[in-house]
Formats: C-alpha cells, structure tokens, sequence
C-alpha cells in the first residue's frame, strides 16, 4: 500500500447516482492494487471494467435492494477517494439484526490517509441507525492486509470460512460484489454492535 498524507477535507457521505463512475474507477483500481498476485489475470479482466462497474454501482444506489441496503463514499474536498457498501447480512446462520459490509475499497493512491477508517466507522454508525446489531465480512483468505486492517478495529474473525462459487465474468451485482475466481477460500469476521462507542473504531 503507498502511503499518503493526511487528507484535506475528508469525509464519508451516502453516495448518489452522479458516484458511479467515479466509484466503479475505484473498485477497479483497488480490486487491480489489491489483488493482482492473487487472483489469475484473466479473472480481474472480466471482473473490473470501470463501466460495467458504475452501471451496478448506479442501480446498487438508484434502486437498492432493500430500504436497508446503503452505499457510502469517502471524499477528500469533491474527489470521491473510496466506498463502502452495507446490506443485510444473508448467510444461513445470521440474525435479522446482522449486517454485511459488501465492499469497502479505498483508492490506491489515497490509502494511508484514514479513508478506510472513516468508511468503517461510517459503515458501523449507519448499521447501528438501521437496527443492526452485529457487523459482519467477507475477506479472501490470503488478504492480510484487509484482515489486519479490520482486526485493528476489533472486527475479528467468527470461525466461519466458506469457498466462493461466483461468476467471474460479471463484474459486480447490485450489492457492489466484485466477482472472484470460482473456488476461491474466504473467512468470515464479525463485530457486535452493542452501542455507538461500542463498535469498530479505527484511528483516522
């Protein structure tokens, strides 16, 4: 990850429709920084066109899946320098009141300056404003770093793992989900939400 200077005028905002593109070019940016030796190439080919990106992006924010679904963007003055995506979770085993965070991408070149702390911590007050009450992810196994990243803010693993069957040639849903080569390890990390001093905190 490079490492940048603290940001002018950063902030966390819902996003809106006029995002798209700005947040499709950043999922693809970071998704190509992120996994490059880990995912085949021919994989994030297919996964990460910028338009095919922004038009899920558009729907994911035009017409959510739920009136519990919401899509966040970082920014530093007007530039959109990252996104998180939030939905209710739906694996087998959770509860009503648990939520998913489906994406959370900082840009390459604006990493290292709290974006990613101020997305979570947005994405962790929004979950607890919709009534959820455990935050939950999904995270390529061999993602260390993003591991770290979000251990740091007490979202730990919660001993589930799973094998993620998708299409790679999507691109991404509604729920902002890039697609991944078939079979690929992820593990699953969780933090209650019990209060809103209470939940992941991360240093800015």
């Amino acid at each position: 990850m490079s490492v940048g200077a603290p940001a002018a005028d950063a902030a966390v905002r819902p996003a809106t429709p006029a995002d798209a593109a700005a947040v499709g070019a950043v999922h693809a940016r970071a998704w190509e920084s992120s996994y490059a030796d880990l995912f085949p190439p021919e994989v994030l080919r297919r996964s990460l066109d910028p338009g095919t990106l922004a038009t899920a992006w558009r729907a994911a924010v035009a017409s959510p899946p739920s009136a519990r679904h919401r899509v966040l963007v970082a920014t530093a003055t007007d530039m959109v320098t990252g996104f998180a995506a939030l939905a209710p979770a739906a694996d087998p085993d959770t509860r009503p009141d648990d939520a998913e965070v489906v994406a959370l991408e900082v840009d390459p070149a604006h990493r290292r300056a709290g974006h990613g702390s101020r997305l979570l911590n947005a994405v962790a007050d929004t979950a607890r404003e919709l009534g959820f009450r455990r935050l939950l992810a999904w995270v390529p196994e061999p993602d260390t770093a993003r591991c770290d990243f979000l251990a740091g803010a007490g979202v730990l693993p919660d001993g589930a793992r799973r094998v993620r069957a998708t299409d790679a040639g999507g691109g991404g849903d509604t729920t902002g989900r890039a697609a991944a080569e078939p079979g690929w390890p992820e593990v699953r990390v969780a933090a209650e939400l019990t209060g809103r001093d209470d939940g992941p905190k991360v240093s800015a």
